[in-house]
């Protein structure tokens, strides 16, 4: 069966243009976690100034249900994560470590991610972040899924938004649909590496 990674970074490649930076992280049994960096603004002029982090490699095998007994070699969905920031606020580069973390989380801890979930890393995404967690949003927006041929599953790009750990908390009562209501009424600016919570009352 063909390698579905070199197909994954050439869709990243013509959606965000070419990485100006990679890292490879490998934790003990998990296959290797590349993440990207993309910083030319190749996403259109609006996005001058932002810079894109993509993982590589979640996608190579699909996720797991974690109640079967025996995983699915072929079947079941496919991802990479895209964490979208403002560039030159904070030293956001060190996301890197935690973004592979979470894109071998499918492997290492038999999760499922899916839009709507929370993932923590339980430590700041970057030096003095004040995220430890992000919400996974809906696929297709920036990058369009990667149709596979049958039977496999088509790989799709979750962004992640960052949480403060009261949104994660405020989240995880009223659900990720309130939380991002919230942040659309107040015109937050998700992309900022330094904002505070929103309002919460």
């Amino acid at each position: 069966m063909a390698d579905v990674l070199p197909l994954v970074e050439a869709r990243l490649r013509t959606a965000l243009g070419e990485p100006d930076a990679r890292a490879a992280v490998t934790f003990l049994g998990t296959d290797r976690i590349e993440v990207l960096r993309f910083s030319d603004g190749n996403g259109g002029e609006t996005d001058k100034g932002i810079v894109r982090y993509a993982t590589l490699g979640m996608s190579a095998q699909p996720m797991a249900d974690p109640t079967a007994v025996v995983a699915d070699p072929v079947a079941g969905p496919r991802a990479e994560l895209v964490l979208s920031v403002r560039a030159g606020a904070a030293d956001t580069d060190k996301v890197l470590r935690p973004l592979a973390v979470l894109a071998a989380s499918p492997q290492v801890e038999g999760l499922v991610v899916a839009p709507g979930a929370s993932l923590d890393v339980g430590e700041p995404l970057w030096p003095g972040a004040p995220f430890t967690s992000v919400l996974v949003a809906e696929a297709g927006g920036l990058i369009e899924d990667l149709e596979l041929d049958a039977p496999l599953d088509p790989v799709r790009f979750l962004p992640l938004l960052p949480m403060t750990p009261n949104e994660a908390a405020w989240k995880r009562v009223h659900g990720a649909g309130a939380l991002q209501e919230r942040w659309l009424t107040s015109g937050t600016d998700l992309r900022d590496p330094s904002r505070t919570s929103v309002p919460l009352d």
